[in-house]
């Protein structure tokens, strides 16, 4: 018999003052068996970074074909493909020729820092690609948010600062910039 996700509910607001975006949304995250809860709130906290009300969740590690979250147009072009880990350059080629823009979030500092030196100048050749680095002590404290299955978090996003809060902690995270669109 086959595992089923576990679904963690998340009524987030949002304010970001470098985008001039202000935010409420609830959010319904399926987390996969195979994911761990680090990867689950890496995925909401990429959400919280691009907040928008069209941005979505997929059916990520469930489906090969689309990345863990997508922001689409009217036409049904995507405006907006977010990755998570460390994917293959097919898949980032891929990512890149199908949106109008591509945000990468990586994490795991070991493997995440051997990919990047193996990958850093094939990234480079893909204009409309940001690489995000979050590293595992910032992780473990964005994990701990989902110690519950019902999250109410508020999310400050001013000058690449992101201060993430709930009723009884409080987290700033820095992510780091491996590359910007160019």
């Amino acid at each position: 018999m086959a595992l089923k996700a576990t679904i963690y509910k998340a009524t987030v607001n949002v304010a970001d003052l470098d985008r001039n975006q202000f935010l409420d949304a609830t959010l319904t995250l399926a987390r996969h068996p195979s994911e761990t809860q680090e990867r689950m709130m890496l995925r909401l906290l990429a959400w919280m970074k691009y907040a928008d009300e069209r941005l979505q969740f997929t059916r990520g590690l469930s489906a090969d074909d689309e990345p863990e979250l997508w922001l689409r147009n009217d036409y049904l072009g995507i405006d907006l493909w977010i990755e998570l880990g460390l994917p293959e350059e097919k898949r980032l080629k891929k990512a890149c020729s199908q949106a109008k823009e591509v945000a990468l979030f990586t994490y795991n500092s070991r493997a995440a820092q051997i990919w990047w030196q193996q990958n850093q100048s094939r990234c480079a050749a893909f204009s409309n690609l940001s690489i995000w680095y979050l590293d595992d002590v910032q992780l473990a404290g964005l994990s701990s948010f989902a110690s519950d299955r019902t999250m109410t978090l508020q999310a400050t996003l001013q000058d690449g600062a992101i201060w993430l809060s709930d009723e009884s902690q409080n987290l700033e995270i820095h992510l780091e910039a491996w590359q910007q669109p160019q």
